[in-house]
């Protein structure tokens, strides 16, 4: 299992398109992707579960992921969230 501690810095949080967005690239790998934020923890490939988390700009969350797929899947999601959500959104 790897694991780390984000801030968001997409300026609008994970609404309903950078939520699609993020299931969209955790949904390329079998390993299994969790959110944490606070004391809530959900399947990072499910959309609602995602967009349920209101995640805003400047929100820490933990990302935990657990399978052979796990390192590549890391690096993926922690790019998504660290460089290209705001590129990739359109904003």
């Amino acid at each position: 299992m790897v694991e780390a501690e984000l801030i968001v810095d997409y300026e609008s949080g994970i609404h309903a398109r950078p939520a699609a967005l993020f299931v969209q690239v955790a949904s390329k790998f079998s390993s299994r992707i969790l959110i944490q934020k606070g004391d809530r923890e959900i399947d990072a490939k499910s959309v609602m579960g995602v967009m349920s988390l209101n995640i805003a700009s400047g929100d820490k969350i933990i990302l935990k992921i657990d399978g052979y797929d796990e390192v590549e899947a890391m690096e993926a999601m922690t790019k998504l969230i660290k460089f290209d959500l705001n590129e990739m959104i359109g904003t």
